[in-house]
């Protein structure tokens, strides 16, 4: 496939993602960013096109517009029209991937999106290994989107498809060696355990500890290879749980105004006792409470109990009980 006969959509996304790979390859501070939203940008018009291919009859345009507006009909009815020519984000993507059932990651979006915010903002003075590591975690959904769309990217990236390979594979030698460093740990948290840690200062997933022998949650040294920056172990957990249930915290509040599955330790006052695991990953003190009031039989949240309506009672029922005094 040629550049003349893609749809100019996959065009622009093609030469983006090439043109962040050569960035990548000059290995300068000032062209470190351009790879990077290069990249980005790229990645961002190719999920736009498996989205518009979704729905092949449809306005492209309304496929990834991001505001509409309903407009009357003359006959006491309205239809809804586009509002503007902006498009869709990574995160919108991501939820209209799920509408249309697109089988990609919306994590991976979501986390690409979070990655490029995080460097644009934290700057690191080693940019060969920020881009790399850009463009290697975003490698599997970049791949996906692809296929997605029938396209092989070898097909249509070129020498920048043989670089992609490349940097995929620098970067996954140095993360095995980052995480073998923390193999021997005993997580007070299995959801820890499962997330991998992320530098707090530049966000990269290349962290380890200087103690190879060291098992004691407590006791790591921890440092990130790629800005170089010691980490504090609590701070780096913390961050470790937003990454892994903050989107679920986010979206429980919005439906539901009501908070969790983190919260705030009752110990250490760090934001890491987790629902479900009923302790704090942090410092690993517990926190028990009487589940169903027994007055009513209704459930008590863990955030009433903290709140101090517990005694067995829910708060609607230590309400009634305080107003009877």
């Amino acid at each position: 496939m040629t550049k003349t006969n893609m749809e100019p959509l996959l065009a622009n996304a093609v030469e983006s993602i090439k043109m962040g790979i050569e960035d990548y390859a000059l290995d300068t501070p000032g062209r470190a960013l351009s790879a990077v939203r290069n990249f980005y940008a790229g990645v961002l018009l190719l999920g736009k096109e498996a989205l518009i291919r979704a729905a092949p009859h449809a306005d492209p345009d309304v496929i990834i517009g991001i505001r509409y507006k309903p407009v009357p009909d003359g006959k006491g009815g309205a239809t809804v029209e586009l509002d503007g020519s902006n498009t869709i984000d990574f995160r919108e993507l991501g939820e209209r991937f799920k509408t249309f059932a697109i089988p990609i990651s919306t994590s991976a979006l979501t986390e690409l999106n979070w990655l490029r915010n995080a460097i644009e903002h934290k700057y690191t003075d080693q940019p060969a290994k920020a881009v790399r590591e850009v463009i290697a975690r975003a490698f599997p959904v970049t791949v996906a989107l692809f296929h997605n769309i029938g396209v092989h990217p070898s097909e249509v990236l070129g020498e920048a498809w043989t670089t992609l390979l490349k940097v995929r594979d620098l970067y996954q030698a140095e993360l095995a060696r980052c995480r073998a460093t923390l193999e021997a740990i005993r997580w007070l948290s299995p959801t820890v355990a499962d997330q991998h840690l992320c530098c707090t200062e530049c966000s990269s997933e290349l962290v380890e500890q200087r103690d190879l022998d060291n098992d004691d949650q407590e006791e790591m040294d921890l440092v990130c290879r790629s800005c170089g920056e010691s980490l504090d172990w609590a701070e780096t957990i913390e961050q470790a749980i937003d990454l892994a249930l903050g989107v679920e915290e986010y979206i429980r509040h919005k439906d539901t105004s009501e908070p969790g599955p983190i919260y705030d330790c009752p110990s250490c006052e760090r934001h890491s006792f987790i629902e479900g695991e009923e302790a704090c990953a942090v410092c690993g003190e517990g926190f028990d409470w009487e589940r169903n009031c027994v007055v009513c039989n209704s459930a008590i949240s863990m955030d009433d109990a903290r709140a101090g309506f517990d005694g067995g009672l829910c708060s609607y029922c230590t309400h009634i009980a305080n107003k009877d005094d």
